[in-house]
């Protein structure tokens, strides 16, 4: 395993990272801990998770996500070896049960939330704080196109910084992040912090995978490459569409066919399935499976600081990351590039 600085903090994280989302609703207490140890022995020692986990949101198991890793995190020693990362949630009127409803970025609510994941995940302490997705409108989820018609009051990003600085100060938090972020709220989280002296953001989590690579036309990988903000990479197998077992079996247990298909409409987009199909293609002409490809074409992106995995089954955590040091010949990359050219973006 391979190890990067996150922007221009002190965080030493790999290059992969352990997604967390199916732990309380997928995954078992058991499989969680049996899915940490396993990526710590494998190397990996950066974890992401977030207040909302696990996915699909619910008020029944909200909050599991971080509390399976607080008991692991409990055991003696693992607390010190682990990079530990955690998102609060931006503005859902439809998730009353996350704060009370009332979930946004300005310090009561940035407080609670900080407070309560570190409860939950029995730590005095979080090394990577991150904004969920923004608090203003901006085209998240399967959306593509800004609407200014959706324009709703949000927390001035200023406001926010200091809200986050509090919380540093008191030693809650040590570096900060966004999520699901344009380049436009990049260049402002660093305007505003160099502006007013507040914390500096370190990181950008955000959706890149071979169905969805409009980080690289957006202005995106120029703006954190010249800001010094790092890429966490999430959902890098699309909902498992780039493993292709929805293209062998459609009705193949998965996400896709075990929560409603208006929770995330962007993985059953008709060209999504098609685009899957001819990368499958690719991978399986090369002799590898389509996971093992579309996970080492992420690895190997210049800007990508750290990709995030999760699995349901220790098969496929292994198979994840054992894609890991895989390197695609230029053949193969030139040809993933044209399939990519007949349709750009299907999953964004």
């Amino acid at each position: 395993m391979d190890y990067t600085t996150l922007g221009k903090t002190g965080l030493k994280v790999s290059k992969v990272c352990l997604g967390t989302m199916t732990f309380g609703e997928q995954n078992s207490e058991a499989d969680a801990h049996r899915q940490l140890d396993y990526a710590l022995e494998r190397g990996i020692n950066f974890i992401d998770t977030a207040e909302m986990y696990p996915v699909m949101p619910s008020p029944h198991t909200q909050g599991n996500t971080e509390r399976y890793i607080g008991s692991w995190l409990a055991k003696p020693g693992n607390r010190a070896k682990v990079v530990l990362a955690t998102k609060a949630a931006g503005p859902n009127p439809n998730m009353v049960w996350v704060r009370g409803g009332r979930q946004n970025f300005d310090e009561a609510n940035l407080r609670l939330a900080v407070e309560t994941s570190l409860k939950r995940l029995q730590t005095d302490h979080i090394d990577l704080y991150q904004l969920h997705w923004p608090s203003r409108n901006v085209p998240i989820f399967g959306a593509s196109v800004f609407d200014p018609a959706k324009e709703r009051t949000a927390v001035a990003i200023e406001d926010t910084l200091a809200a986050l600085g509090k919380l540093a100060d008191e030693g809650k938090i040590r570096h900060i992040g966004i999520s699901n972020e344009t380049s436009w709220g990049v260049s402002e989280f660093i305007k505003q912090a160099e502006l007013k002296g507040l914390p500096r953001i370190a990181t950008i989590q955000n959706l890149y995978n071979l169905t969805a690579r409009h980080y690289e036309t957006s202005l995106l990988d120029e703006t954190c490459y010249r800001d010094s903000v790092s890429l966490l990479a999430y959902s890098p197998l699309a909902f498992g569409q780039l493993s292709a077992k929805y293209v062998d079996n459609p009705k193949a247990h998965g996400r896709l066919t075990i929560f409603p298909a208006n929770w995330s409409p962007r993985y059953v987009r008709p060209a999504v399935f098609e685009a899957a199909g001819k990368y499958a293609k690719l991978a399986r002409a090369a002799g590898m499976t389509p996971a093992r490809m579309a996970l080492a074409w992420c690895y190997t992106r210049w800007f990508v600081a750290s990709t995030i995995i999760g699995a349901t089954t220790m098969e496929q955590l292994k198979e994840n990351i054992d894609a890991y040091g895989t390197v695609l010949p230029a053949d193969l990359i030139a040809a993933i590039d044209a399939v990519h050219a007949q349709g750009p973006n299907p999953g964004q």
